[in-house]
C-alpha cells in the first residue's frame, strides 16, 4: 500500500466538530476542499469512514453540487460566467481565446497546472457582462483581447514568483 499524500488530521478537527451532526456532510466536504483543494477519492473514503456515510452518498453529493471538485486545479481557477447576459455579450468568445491562449477546454488545467477553467451557469455579476472570476477576483465587460492580457499579467506574476518554469 502506498503511502497517501493527504495528511488527514488536518481534517480531523472539522471531523471531530461535524462527523455525528445530522446534515453536515457538505459542511465538511467544503471544509476538506479548502484544506486540500479538492475531493480525492482518499479523502472521501476516509470521510465515509469517519462519518458512516457510505462513499457513494459522498459522492453524489460531490457530483451534484459544482463548488465541488474531484481533481487538482491550477493556481489561478478561471470560472468563466456562461449565463444568459454573458452569453449574449460575447463569452464564447471570450472562452475560445482562453482555450486558444492556454491551450485547454473547459474542465481541463494547463500542464505547468497554473490555469484551470470552468465554464459555470452565473456569476450573479449580470451587469458587468461578459465576466469571469479568477481565484475571487471579477473581471468585468471582458473582450478576448483583454482576457488573454489578464492571463498574461498572471503567468507574468507567476514566473516572477517562481511558480512556473
Amino acid at each position: 500500500m502506498k503511502q497517501s499524500e493527504f495528511d488527514f488530521s488536518r481534517i480531523d478537527p472539522v471531523l471531530e466538530k461535524y462527523a455525528h451532526v445530522k446534515g453536515s456532510l457538505i459542511t465538511i466536504l467544503q471544509k476538506a476542499q479548502e484544506t486540500y483543494g479538492y475531493l480525492s477519492e482518499e479523502v472521501i473514503l476516509y470521510i465515509a469512514e469517519k462519518t458512516k456515510v457510505k462513499p457513494a452518498k459522498i459522492y453524489g453529493v460531490v457530483t451534484f453540487y459544482t463548488q465541488f471538485r474531484l481533481k487538482p486545479v491550477g493556481k489561478y481557477l478561471i470560472m468563466l460566467c456562461q449565463g444568459t447576459a454573458c452569453h449574449v455579450n460575447g463569452s464564447e468568445r471570450i472562452e475560445s481565446a482562453i482555450c486558444q491562449k492556454l491551450c485547454i477546454k473547459d474542465g481541463e488545467t494547463t500542464e505547468d497546472n497554473l490555469f484551470t477553467l470552468n465554464n459555470v451557469a452565473c456569476l450573479g455579476c449580470c451587469s458587468l457582462s461578459p465576466v469571469m472570476m479568477i481565484n475571487g477576483e471579477t473581471y468585468a465587460k471582458l473582450t478576448p483581447k483583454k482576457a488573454e492580457n489578464i492571463l498574461d499579467k498572471l503567468k507574468k506574476e507567476a514566473l516572477l514568483e517562481g511558480e512556473v518554469q
